[in-house]
């Protein structure tokens, strides 16, 4: 009797995922959802030919939830709806700080927050084992004005422990309606020290390129500070300046950088690579999740010196850039190794309406270099320390591309520094070869 209520059970889930949408939405390494390939639906068969042991592990696991269900203190706790659904967020969270369960209320706030139609305080956040960390913060922001730095760690928001949320839950209680109020918390390891905040929620708006401009009348400099639609469009723009302006060589800047779209990514690396030149991929366990993303047709820069500047609040859609110009030997990277955050996560809609979001695949560099928890190594290592990179994220900001503050005070920007002499040893290299 009990092994036909398990197969009548495993047939249930069958049905429940064979009734759901084929399509599921891919997260491209920065939080945007792009259409996927349907995922391969389970096969239940197959699954107990390849693991003889999977009855006996579902029974394991009824007979522990049969356990809780008649003995638990607090019977409103323990209907079998509310423990399976909590099974299912403590196995997805066991795999990854990615892969979660989004309930139906939680997956309809995601939905009208990609819609525009939630306020936020200008924070892009990232998990960092079991801490959550800022990794940027938009200039004119609440966060930004209220003094907030890159690197700052999150440990209460609203009164409620961050080390006791998923990293979905804390994202989702910064947000909410412009003119509203959360508090936070945080912790700035640069000064030992725990800071309290009251931020006033607002729209955001994201600008992608900043402080343009050429240095000394030599080189070129442009802030990355994430990478949207408007990234590759801005792009052009600037490098025809800089072209008319006949620069001998360019500064990119990615520091801080969170990510963003991986079209985006793809589209600036087409301007420096040939086309069809292959720019990252893709590949996880099912054939599905293998996939090749290739350099496009554009206005091409072949030859122009290159200094990518990373560091450790580099994630995402920027290690793929600058991974893949790595690779190509067509920039030179200097700094500090970057955050090691490239995976995609597939959203997978569930029968009660609401999602899965689950890891299903790895961005690799041209060279297959695995991007995620490893990060990209510079070429030329100049690291900062903890209290000077705090002090050169606020001016990155607002001076950005300015060894030094335009009062003549603060931190000296050695990295951009480092770069900008890079640039003109290669500069005085060429000059000499050609003159020969």
């Amino acid at each position: 009797m009990k092994k036909i209520l398990f197969f009548l059970f495993l047939f249930g889930v069958s049905a429940a995922w064979s009734a759901e949408p084929a399509a599921a939405g891919t997260d491209t390494s920065g939080g945007k959802r792009a259409a996927a390939p349907a995922l391969p639906l389970p096969s239940i068969r197959e699954a107990i030919e390849k693991d003889p042991h999977l009855y006996r592990d579902v029974l394991f696991f009824l007979r522990a939830l049969a356990i809780v269900r008649e003995n638990y203190v607090d019977r409103g706790k323990v209907s079998d709806g509310k423990l399976l659904k909590a099974a299912l967020r403590g196995m997805l969270q066991e795999l990854d700080p990615f892969s979660m369960y989004e309930g139906p209320e939680q997956l309809r706030a995601l939905k009208e927050d990609t819609a525009g139609r939630f306020a936020g305080v200008g924070m892009t956040l990232s998990r960092r084992g079991n801490a959550v960390q800022v990794v940027s913060l938009v200039d004119g922001a609440p966060a930004r004005k209220a003094g907030i730095l890159p690197g700052d760690v999150l440990t209460e928001v609203d009164g409620h422990s961050v080390a006791k949320m998923n990293f979905r839950d804390c994202v989702a209680r910064l947000k909410g309606p412009p003119g509203t109020q959360v508090k936070i918390k945080v912790y700035r390891r640069s000064s030992d020290a725990v800071f309290d905040f009251t931020l006033t929620r607002a729209f955001i708006k994201i600008p992608s390129l900043h402080g343009v401009k050429v240095i000394g009348n030599e080189f070129g400099y442009i802030r990355i500070s994430s990478f949207s639609r408007t990234t590759a469009g801005d792009l052009d723009k600037a490098l025809a300046d800089f072209a008319a302006k006949k620069v001998r060589g360019i500064v990119i800047d990615l520091r801080n950088n969170p990510g963003g779209l991986l079209s985006a990514a793809i589209e600036v690396c087409s301007r420096f690579l040939k086309k069809g030149e292959l720019v990252v991929y893709t590949e996880g366990q099912s054939e599905r999740s293998k996939q090749r993303f290739y350099a496009g047709d554009a206005v091409k820069y072949p030859d122009i010196p290159l200094v990518l500047l990373v560091n450790g609040n580099t994630a995402s859609a920027a290690e793929i850039f600058s991974g893949c110009l790595q690779d190509h030997h067509r920039a030179v990277l200097l700094g500090t190794k970057t955050f090691g955050k490239a995976s995609v996560q597939t959203v997978i809609p569930l029968p009660d309406k609401g999602a899965m979001r689950l890891t299903t695949g790895k961005y690799y560099t041209p060279s297959r270099r695995v991007i995620h928890e490893k990060g990209i190594m510079p070429d030329i290592a100049v690291p900062v320390t903890p209290g000077a990179e705090a002090l050169l994220a606020l001016r990155l900001n607002t001076e950005p591309g300015e060894i030094l503050a335009k009062d003549g005070r603060g931190v000296k920007d050695i990295q951009l520094e480092r770069a900008l002499e890079l640039l003109k040893g290669v500069d005085l290299f060429l000059k000499n070869r050609n003159s020969r």
